[in-house]
């Protein structure tokens, strides 16, 4: 591992290389974008502008921490407010999560640990890396007890604000952005975002409070929480085996027992937001294992460091926006949208319809079997998830009515819990589950719509 792997530090010198990175990447678009418009052309999609973009990547990758992390959140939910080349250009990143040597974050976990730390036996290389932290197993020594150790790059709750402002002021600098109260509101929740996702004593406790709810459930597994070799920014858990969905051995399974998983991870998202009134807000699938015996299996969840309380405003309107998008009330659609924060209450009418297309299609899968696309089903008249291509739709819906001048920013909420419901479905086209969605959606919103509120 060379040196680059290590993370800049220096808030001053930090700021510096991202606001010349985003400068000399603003000046790219605004040069691109005024060539458009003499050329008549689409704004935003120049070579120019692609190219410059994905040098600004680059330059936050290098910068890695919180600069990674930043420029995640923005790829996943910056998608409302930024040109689209930047954010194409910052999904890259998501494969730029290089680990750091373990010289470089031994003294932290010794100093976390104290002298508990001889107790363990940590390997040297990382199970995982992500951008604020990496994952290493370890062994108990006294009992051969089998744990991880989530160990948080060291230095970073000291930059962790500066480095965000940085982001900003650069945004606005480029004029990438205007400045406003909307905005203003979405930084502020994407910062607190930020301060969760290294706050490993709330993770512990959001972890074990999981552990508590779905105690006895079999569907689903949450790792011990070991309070011993826990801290600031060491989180210890159960080491788990298991498969990535996307593994060979998850596709192998029966159909029965993928539509099984399928059906599970669904219900998990009904779970949190009605039952447990926690979602976990960050569906990638490195945050979820199979764990598979002869004759069943069970959802292993790993991650609660990305949550958000639901109040029960937000569950309401949720569920009056489902069960209206299986109506086809698009009144009671609309104004459960403007109740979700994703449209304002002068909204033109053509962004409300807009909205309510790209809901209706987004909740497809939750219709009642009869309203179902019949191209999409098996001949037990099940929905086939794979072959739905229900995504690429969304996307593809969502990218047009993005671009017209009638789109209105969405809360963070709405964003979170979009990103939160592609990412449950995206799961179950990968296990190319066949089942219908509705029965499930209705058995936890039918007490909390309108009519039943």
């Amino acid at each position: 591992m060379t040196k680059r792997s290590s993370i800049r530090r220096g808030s001053f010198g930090r700021g510096l290389a991202v606001s010349l990175a985003g400068l000399r990447a603003g000046g790219a678009f605004a040069l691109g974008s005024a060539v458009e418009r003499l050329r008549g052309e689409e704004a935003g999609n120049s070579d120019l502008m692609h190219r410059e973009a994905r040098r600004f990547t680059a330059e936050l990758g290098k910068l890695k921490g919180t600069y990674v992390k930043i420029g995640q959140m923005m790829a996943l939910l910056g998608e409302h407010f930024l040109p689209a080349p930047l954010t194409e250009a910052l999904h890259d990143l998501d494969s730029q999560t290089h680990p750091l040597p373990w010289i470089e974050l031994e003294d932290s976990v010794r100093d976390s640990l104290g002298d508990r730390y001889a107790e363990l036996k940590v390997d040297d290389e990382p199970l995982a890396a992500a951008s604020l932290a990496q994952v290493h197993r370890a062994t108990r020594r006294e009992d051969a007890y089998e744990l991880v150790l989530k160990i948080q790059y060291p230095g970073l709750a000291e930059v962790i604000d500066d480095d965000f402002d940085a982001v900003v002021r650069m945004l606005l600098l480029t004029r990438w952005i205007k400045a406003g109260r909307e905005m203003d509101a979405w930084f502020e929740d994407m910062r607190e975002q930020l301060h969760h996702e290294i706050d490993y004593r709330r993770e512990r406790d959001m972890t074990q409070s999981a552990r508590d709810r779905f105690r006895g459930d079999d569907r689903y597994h949450v790792p011990e929480v070991l309070e011993a070799y826990s801290g600031d920014t060491l989180l210890a858990l159960e080491y788990v085996e298991g498969h990535r969905v996307t593994e060979p051995a998850v596709a192998a399974l029966s159909q029965s027992r993928r539509n099984a998983l399928g059906q599970a991870m669904l219900e998990l998202f009904f779970i949190e937001l009605y039952d447990w009134g926690v979602l976990q807000t960050d569906p990638n699938f490195g945050n979820y294992l199979i764990r598979s015996n002869d004759a069943s299996d069970s959802l292993v969840l790993l991650d609660f460091g990305s949550t958000l309380a639901c109040d029960d405003s937000f569950r309401r309107h949720f569920g009056d926006a489902i069960a209206a998008g299986q109506t086809g009330d698009r009144e009671l659609l609309a104004d459960s949208l403007v109740g979700l924060g994703c449209l304002n209450d002068d909204a033109t009418d053509f962004a409300r319809q807009s909205f309510c297309e790209f809901c209706e299609m987004l909740l497809e899968p939750l219709a009642p079997p009869e309203n179902l696309p019949s191209e999409y089903l098996n001949e037990q008249g099940e929905y086939c998830w794979g072959r739905s291509r229900l995504m690429q739709r969304v996307g593809k819906h969502a990218a047009s009515s993005a671009a017209t001048r009638h789109f209105a920013t969405p809360s963070r909420d709405f964003a979170l819990i979009v990103r939160k419901l592609t990412g449950v479905f995206t799961f179950i086209t990968v296990l190319n589950a066949e089942f219908n969605g509705h029965e499930i959606a209705h058995r936890y919103i039918d007490d909390w719509i309108t009519e039943g509120a």
